[in-house]
Order: structure tokens, then C-alpha cells, then sequence
């Protein structure tokens, strides 16, 4: 996630202030060959290829701050996150793509950047290629796994992440379940936050929320890299130059990146994010067929989908947007309430509990429309036809489904029934005027053969 501020803030921030200073900022980024003596390398696809390596330095963290971040550990001088960011040739779509750092993978003959020794082929997860070999080692390998070639080299670590967030005013970030991580110190509970950089240091860092791990915590730094870029595009921190000079200058304290990627080109991908709005982005994870792929000797490994993640790599070597566009009016990002639970993973069945006609059929008609499973088939109820306000029945086996539900009809009853099974019942009251849209947090929807999520489908509604 270091990572992330660092491309967004360096290009974002720089991208409106000049070439004067952009060179200066130049001048600051630290230095690295990751493409030396590299051979045999892919053809260049179109557009642009950056890979993003977050690192969990933490050597200039204060005594203070590891306390209250829980940064206590000694680092692993291996990659924290791993992303592809394609920028496409026509300069109006950026596709963010999380490599998760326990992939399986075999390591190149090589020798290691530590100890100096001369290592032969040998199995390892992603996140080792940087222990073992550095930058160098680690675009060769993601170049060799994904198949496409690396164009820049983009490295940051703890503390500019943190004061680049501070800079930038905080990032707000919405949750609709409570977050709570007892080794990072995370607590947030359900609702919308205001995230200083410590404290969004904790959000992008945890992987103990829930039982998704590392793929959990991908999709959490992705909903974090769109709000981030949401708060530089609708902030006015790009039009002023004293805080974009603030936000950069922040960032560049332990920044590193390729030879080439200089003012230029920050000057090119500036002037390009500056147009860009969260709808511009659109993010996903590789495919994987195994989330705990045992491996002797390493432990458990993430598996690739082989034929997805071919699938996915070579739409970004074609230079094609991972998801089709949706119409506007299926689209998840236009629903202002945030749920747990995805509408279309609730089954639900309708009856009027009122005298009016048709009243059953337009409240299954609203749930089936808001992407709720509703089955279509609407009945009157046998028990009660003078129902004034609309009751959601439900197992309580089930009631982060029921919540999901009774937000998208607002006012209506809970109310449990042991045994009812999966299925929620509906008791439509006199009350109902509408069905209200709902979305579900980005960790859980995504659409197209990629379950890709767009900007402004992850961002607080």
C-alpha cells in the first residue's frame, strides 16, 4: 500500500505544478536498476506497466510510533504488496491488479543480494524474490508469471505512506461490519472513518479481520487506493501547489524507482491522472485456484487459476479493460447504502400482507431490480391482510442477510424465526413506497469474468 500512495501522490501531485519542480522532485527519488542485465524479456504490450512494490521497512518509524501501530517486529526486507498498475495507451484507464505476496513460484539461478551465494532454481513465495535478489530479482519474476513486460519500478515503504496520508488531509474509508485486528491494532467499527496515516497504515496492513487473510487485506488496500484517489481529484490538492508540494515532498522520503521513470514521465502520467476520477480505476486480484497450496520445505502458497490469470494478463497485454462496462443503471456505485452481505447472494420470497392488490408483486418486482434473488413468484399472506409496517422475517443463521434486507427496506421489522432456513420471507406492509439500492463493500461484489471492482464502486457511497 506504500506503494500506492507513492504512484498516486508522486504523479497526482507533481502532475500540475511544473516541470522546475517536477525535476527537482526527481532529483529526491532514490535510485534502482531493476531491469540490469535482464534478458529474454517479453515484447512490450500497449500502454504503460508499473510495478508497484510496497516494502516493510520501518527503519526511521519512531520508539512512539511502533508502539501505537504495533510495529514492533523486525522487518522481513521482503515486498509487503505487490501491484500492477496498467495506464492504457489512450490514457484514460488505470487497471490495478493485487499479486498476493505467498504466490508460488519457482526463482530463477540467481545470486542472493545478502549473503552473496550462488543459488540455483529453486521454489519460494513471491514476496521472497525481493529478500533474495532485490528489485531486479522481483520484476524478473513477475515479468516471467505474468508475461508482460515491466515498463517502471515503483518502491516505498512505512513511513512516507504515513506522511503522505497525513498530507494529503486523511483518507475517509466506509466499512459495513466492524474491523478489528488485534496485531496491527485496527478497530474500526461499522461505519464511515476518517483515516490520519497511522492509522491507515493499521487498515491497509491487516490480514487478521476475517477468515479471507492476505486476500482480504488486498481488496481492503484496493477500496484504500480508490478513496485515496478520490480525496486527491475532489480535494483541490492538485491545484494548489503548496500542498501537492507538501504531499510529494512528504513521500519522496524513502521513495525508490527505475532509472527512467523521471520527470518526464511523471510530467506524462500526471497530466493524464489529473483527469481521472475513481470511476477512471478499476481493480482486481489474480485469479487463484488454491489458497493454501501446501509446498514442502515453504508452507502454504497462493495457486493461480492458470487459464484465468492467463486470461487477465493477456487482456492487459491487448491493452483492454478487465470488465465490461455496466449501464449506469445496474451499476453497484450508484447505491448510497453500504451492506455486509451482496443483494445477490440474498434469496428472498415476497407476501402482501395487505389488502392491496399488486402491492406483493411491486415489492418483488423493487427487490428483483436492486439485485436481490427474489424468486418472482409474490403470494398473499394467509395470516394477515392489515399490515401496516413491512416485516423481514429470517433464520437467524442468516442475519447479515437480513441486514442486507431490511436496509433496503428502510423502517421494516426484523424479526427472527428459528428454523426458517435460508430463504428470507417479506410481510409487505402498507408502509412500503420504494425498494432502496444497496451495495455491498467491494471485498464482496466485482463483475465480469475477473470480478474486477471500479473506483467509484469501492469508495464510501
Amino acid at each position: 500500500m506504500r506503494m500506492i500512495t507513492g504512484l498516486s501522490m508522486l504523479v497526482l501531485g507533481v502532475g500540475g505544478i511544473g516541470h522546475a519542480f517536477v525535476s527537482g522532485v526527481d532529483g529526491g527519488i532514490g535510485r534502482v536498476d531493476p531491469f540490469k542485465d535482464m534478458k529474454n524479456r517479453p515484447a512490450a504490450g500497449r500502454g504503460t506497466n508499473i510495478l508497484l512494490v510496497g516494502t516493510d521497512g520501518r527503519d526511521r518509524i519512531t520508539p512512539a510510533e511502533r508502539r501505537k501501530y504495533r510495529l514492533g517486529g523486525a522487518p522481513c526486507h521482503c515486498t509487503d504488496t505487490i501491484m500492477l498498475v496498467h495506464v492504457s495507451q489512450d490514457q484514460e484507464r488505470a487497471s490495478v491488479v493485487s499479486l498476493p505476496r505467498d504466490t508460488f513460484v519457482t526463482l530463477p539461478a540467481h545470486t542472493d543480494m545478502t549473503t552473496g551465494q550462488r543459488h540455483g532454481a529453486h521454489p519460494v513465495k513471491l514476496n521472497a524474490a525481493y529478500a533474495e535478489g532485490g528489485p531486479a530479482l522481483t520484476v524478473n519474476t513477475v515479468e516471467r508469471i505474468t508475461k508482460l513486460k515491466i515498463d517502471h519500478y515503483l518502491e516505498i515503504d512505512f513511513t512516507s505512506f504515513m506522511k503522505t496520508v497525513d498530507a494529503i488531509g486523511g483518507v475517509r474509508i466506509c466499512t459495513a461490519r466492524p474491523l478489528k485486528d488485534t496485531y496491527t491494532g485496527l478497530d474500526l467499527p461499522a461505519g464511515t472513518h476518517e483515516l490520519d496515516g497511522g492509522k491507515a497504515l493499521q487498515y491497509v496492513r491487516s490480514r487478521h479481520v476475517d477468515g479471507a487473510a492476505d486476500l482480504g487485506r488486498m481488496q481492503r488496500q484496493q477500496r484504500f487506493m480508490a478513496a485515496l484517489i478520490q480525496q486527491a481529484t475532489s480535494s483541490g490538492v492538485l491545484l494548489n501547489p503548496v500542498k501537492a508540494r507538501q504531499v510529494s515532498q512528504a513521500m519522496l522520503q524513502s521513495v525508490r524507482a527505475d532509472r527512467a521513470f523521471g520527470a518526464d514521465q511523471m510530467l506524462s502520467l500526471g497530466g493524464t491522472m489529473r483527469n481521472f476520477t475513481p470511476a477512471s480505476s478499476e481493480f482486481t486480484s489474480v485469479p487463484v485456484r488454491d489458497t493454501s497450496h501446501p509446498i514442502k520445505g515453504i508452507g502454504s502458497t497462493v495457486e493461480w487459476d492458470p487459464v484465468k490469470a492467463e486470461a487477465l494478463f493477456s487482456a492487459l497485454r491487448e491493452d483492454k479493460p478487465l470488465s465490461p462496462p455496466e449501464p449506469a443503471g445496474k451499476r453497484h456505485g450508484t447505491a448510497k447504502v453500504l451492506v455486509d452481505v451482496p443483494p445477490a447472494q440474498v434469496r428472498v420470497q415476497v407476501y402482501n400482507g395487505t389488502s392491496i392488490d399488486g402491492l406483493g408483486a411491486r415489492v418483488d418486482s423493487g427487490l428483483r431490480a436492486t439485485g436481490f434473488a427474489a424468486d418472482g413468484r409474490p403470494r398473499n399472506s394467509a395470516a394477515r391482510r392489515d399490515l401496516r409496517r413491512t416485516v423481514v422475517m429470517y433464520d437467524p443463521r442468516w442475519d447479515r442477510s437480513a441486514r442486507t434486507l431490511a436496509a433496503a427496506l428502510p423502517g421494516s421489522e426484523l424479526r427472527p424465526v428459528k428454523n426458517q432456513g435460508p430463504t428470507l420471507r417479506v410481510l409487505a406492509g402498507t408502509d412500503f413506497t420504494k425498494v432502496t439500492p444497496v451495495r455491498a463493500e467491494a471485498a464482496l461484489t466485482g463483475h465480469g469474468e475477473f470480478r474486477t471492482t471500479t473506483g467509484d464502486e469501492a469508495v464510501c457511497p
